[in-house]
């Protein structure tokens, strides 16, 4: 197989989980794979022919145990970003320079005793409830934009 160069490859379709609790604080997780003091929302792959509700609830219960969770709103535009091409090159085979994804805004219905990070193939190392606008600068540099636009268009939902 041709490798494509950094630049020209496509990005990865992607859901990206927006999870809101009572409190209007929103769920964020420490990946297990990176030791920065970067949090992130749950996000996923979307599988070929997949919806994107499917995929975001899928999603949901391989990332955080739990799809107790009901969906406020669906982001009006796919959102990218670049995973820099040192990371870029070690994911997905070299097949995608970042990822394209459609944030869906959910208000969670369960219990944090529901939310088990400790999955079939664990994601994150640790977790908590964070408020909506510190997230974004809590996030890895390459998706603070996303986290950003994320914030502002589901703003009524916190």
């Amino acid at each position: 197989m041709m490798e494509i160069e950094y630049e020209k490859r496509p990005y990865r379709p992607c859901v990206g989980i927006l999870l809101i609790n009572s409190d209007n604080y929103v769920f964020a997780g420490q990946r297990i794979d990176n030791h920065l003091e970067a949090w992130q929302m749950p996000q996923g792959g979307i599988d070929d022919g997949e919806e994107v509700t499917t995929a975001c609830f899928r999603e949901m219960k391989e990332e955080i145990g739990t799809d107790k969770a009901t969906i406020l709103a669906i982001h009006s535009k796919w959102l990218k970003y670049d995973i820099p091409e040192v990371l870029a090159n070690k994911l997905w085979h070299r097949k995608y320079r970042g990822q394209t994804q459609k944030w869906v805004a959910l208000r969670f219905q369960g219990t944090d005793s529901d939310i088990n990070i400790e999955t079939q193939i664990p994601e994150f190392s640790n977790w908590r409830w964070i408020k909506p606008e510190k997230l974004s600068s809590l996030a890895a540099p390459f998706k603070r934009h996303v986290y950003e636009n994320v914030m502002a268009e589901f703003k009524q939902y916190f």
